[in-house]
């Protein structure tokens, strides 16, 4: 069960860690606007743009994945498979951030599917 935990806990701080890259991005356009923050990011290009997207798409898919937590936990079915998926989970989020970052559009898509296929494949084995 600690491995699914935390696995938990990263995936709840990854949207926020993912918010390191649009702080920078944001402050190289001028200084990190505290008062409109959202406006400023909607200004944002490029690798901030990206960054931006990839920081959202962290927590969208963070209901995702706590869904599966509590199906598995609820389920009493914590097992060497489900830890797997849970980890395999969290490494695809990872990645997807690093190639959101990096403009390799493909390849991030690719790992979107493997990230979600693993939250899906956590539920369907607590079935």
């Amino acid at each position: 069960m600690t491995t699914i935990l935390i696995c938990a806990l990263i995936a709840a701080l990854l949207p926020y860690l993912a918010k390191v890259p649009v702080a920078i991005a944001m402050n190289k356009q001028g200084g990190y606007d505290n008062q409109h923050p959202r406006a400023q990011q909607a200004q944002l290009t490029g690798f901030g743009a990206r960054a931006l997207a990839a920081h959202q798409n962290s927590f969208e898919s963070l209901t995702v994945f706590a869904l599966a937590v509590a199906v598995v936990l609820g389920t009493n079915t914590i097992g060497t498979t489900v830890q797997y998926l849970a980890v395999a989970h969290i490494v695809a989020r990872v990645l997807y951030c690093v190639f959101y970052y990096l403009n390799l559009h493909v390849l991030r898509s690719l790992i979107w599917a493997v990230g979600l296929g693993c939250a899906i494949a956590m539920i369907a084995v607590s079935l």
